[in-house]
């Protein structure tokens, strides 16, 4: 069903590749958006260890929400800043593409937790800002869930 990468050489691991998914915050959703056209939104997320699901957050209603009620196919995109390659001009990046379906999250203790983690993924330590900010933004934010059904990740020197 998922085509197999065609530079199999720089492929990396699954453990690298959640690696990357857990030591970068940002990446780009993409999803069938309006009129067939693709739309790319960029998000933080948080990789969960325990169920190997994706977990963002935004609002309630939007092009993103539309386009996930329409069709819940998505791809998920996260690279690396890069470190100097020695031996090549440029730098080593990693990059992640995972595919799954995502779906709203309309558990409460649930969206809870996936705010509260991303707090602490994006300001960590400071348990007082998710207080805050879930305090403030609990009863309107929408949480979503990406159920990787694939993913792959690739060493590519960007010179």
């Amino acid at each position: 069903m998922f085509r197999k990468m065609r530079r199999f050489k720089q492929q990396l691991s699954d453990e690298q590749c959640v690696e990357v998914l857990k030591g970068e915050h940002r990446g780009v959703l993409s999803v069938l958006g309006d009129d067939g056209y693709p739309y790319g939104v960029p998000l933080d997320h948080w990789y969960c260890e325990e169920d190997g699901h994706l977990y963002f957050h935004g609002a309630r209603e939007g092009h993103k929400v539309d386009a996930i009620r329409s069709c819940d196919k998505a791809s998920y995109c996260v690279f690396e800043q890069g470190v100097p390659n020695e031996k090549k001009r440029g730098l080593d990046v990693r990059c992640v593409i995972a595919f799954g379906r995502v779906r709203l999250v309309d558990d409460p203790v649930t969206t809870e937790r996936v705010c509260r983690a991303l707090c602490e993924e994006l300001f960590p330590g400071d348990g007082v800002y998710a207080d805050t900010e879930f305090a403030h933004s609990g009863k309107v934010v929408q949480c979503f869930e990406l159920v990787v059904e694939h993913m792959t990740g690739k060493l590519v020197n960007e010179s």
